[in-house]
């Protein structure tokens, strides 16, 4: 049984039903283990509101395909050393994508996205 974290890009593309959002229903849908980090929900409820969506349907979705992995302060140490890290070598690379890179880390998952950010990124999966 595979471990995925879904980031905030491949939660909107399955709420919008998208060819890529299909390939997020796939995983969501096998045998695994599904995760999302609590930071992706704030994600996903700007996105949603802002294209003037349910956020309450969304986010229902989200809790209740996927385990939330709450921000402590271990997680939140973790994800500010990486984004620096990070930075370095992606200059516009964000908070909410190191959450999910340290969440990722945590459960020894893989993380499933179509960002950009994460294209050289080991244990993604991209769904464009």
């Amino acid at each position: 049984m595979t471990r995925y974290v879904i980031d905030a890009y491949a939660w909107v593309e399955y709420l919008d039903g998208s060819r890529s959002g299909e390939k997020v229903k796939a995983i969501l849908q096998g045998e695994n283990e599904i995760y999302t980090c609590a930071v992706t929900v704030a994600e996903v409820a700007s996105k949603v509101c802002r294209r003037e969506m349910d956020v309450n349907t969304a986010l229902e979705a989200i809790s209740t395909l996927s385990k939330i992995i709450e921000v402590d302060f271990n997680l939140a140490k973790a994800s500010g050393i990486s984004h620096a890290k990070m930075r370095e070598k992606i200059m516009d690379f964000g908070l909410a994508d190191s959450f999910v890179l340290e969440s990722a880390k945590r459960i020894e998952g893989k993380i499933v996205t179509g960002d950009e950010h994460f294209r050289d990124t080991e244990g993604v999966v991209f769904v464009e």
